[in-house]
């Protein structure tokens, strides 16, 4: 845990300011040091798993050069990739009881990012109140009448916020965790149900389904729908044709997860329901 930070001698002075909430990306130098020594502490000399993830890092070795001199002799991002690697290796002994120390180098030193909550990969930071609401959409997700819905929810959100985003896949996953969470409610006999199918279904018998706030509407899902249709008519390159499709860009996918996010937790949660 980050703790609070005597202001500098300087800073006493009024000679010097400095801005606590300053995020660094990339490695700064005053945290080269901390992050190389955190890495050496997962290998001996001569490691296998220090040599197996400097194959998949594509870390070329020279001759007589050990694996993990390589690693923790690496700087700038390529030691955030390390770090990367270490963390979601599969490997439980690899990166052991370490998560929290590295939290606690990262949060110290103002890095822009932190350890994902599952501990296995580096992710973007955030005000923990947006960090909150997604673990608790997944941990609703984990009922088994959401199907997958945690699984792709997770996966989304490692391609929007990990160290190596992907916005096409992040996107994605956000649809197939809509999908998994929604299906019970809308279109519980169809097993070949897509989100647009669940959309049209809302959309043609609305009278057929609730929301949990009983509004003047008198609880029709009709900003559910919205919600719907926005997250599905946002993504194009999902499917080929005559018309140009875009790629989905990092802003509409990190939307997208969080929309999904909420979707995901009122279908699970029962703020969405069928009526009877």
């Amino acid at each position: 845990m980050t703790t609070a930070r005597r202001p500098r001698f300087s800073e006493r002075l009024g000679l010097a300011e400095f801005d606590d909430d300053a995020l660094y990306e990339g490695v700064p130098r005053h945290l080269v040091g901390p992050l190389q020594r955190w890495v050496g502490t997962h290998f001996s000399d001569y490691d296998e798993v220090a040599e197996l993830l400097c194959l998949r890092l594509r870390f070329a070795l020279l001759p007589g050069e050990s694996p993990k001199f390589k690693l923790t002799s690496t700087d700038g991002m390529d030691l955030l990739d390390v770090v990367d690697a270490i963390l979601s290796h599969e490997d439980d002994d690899v990166g052991g009881d370490f998560e929290d120390e590295l939290a606690r180098i990262l949060g110290e030193a103002g890095s822009a990012y932190r350890v994902s909550s599952n501990g296995r990969f580096l992710e973007l930071r955030m005000d923990e109140t947006v960090r909150d609401a997604v673990d608790l959409a997944q941990a609703s997700a984990t009922a088994a009448t959401a199907g997958s819905a945690s699984e792709h929810l997770r996966e989304a959100w490692q391609n929007v916020y990990g160290r190596s985003p992907n916005p096409s896949v992040a996107y994605s996953q956000a649809i197939k965790a809509v999908e998994a969470a929604a299906h019970a409610v809308l279109e519980p006999n169809n097993a070949k149900s897509t989100l647009g199918t669940m959309i049209r279904n809302l959309r043609d018998a609305p009278q057929n389904f609730r929301v949990a706030i009983d509004g003047p509407s008198g609880g029709e899902p009709g900003p559910v729908l919205g919600m719907l249709q926005m997250l599905w008519q946002g993504q194009t390159s999902r499917h080929g044709g005559q018309t140009p499709t875009r790629p989905e860009t990092q802003e509409a996918a990190e939307m997208a997860v969080h929309l999904a996010a909420a979707l995901v937790q009122w279908f699970t949660a029962g703020a969405v329901t069928r009526r009877t």
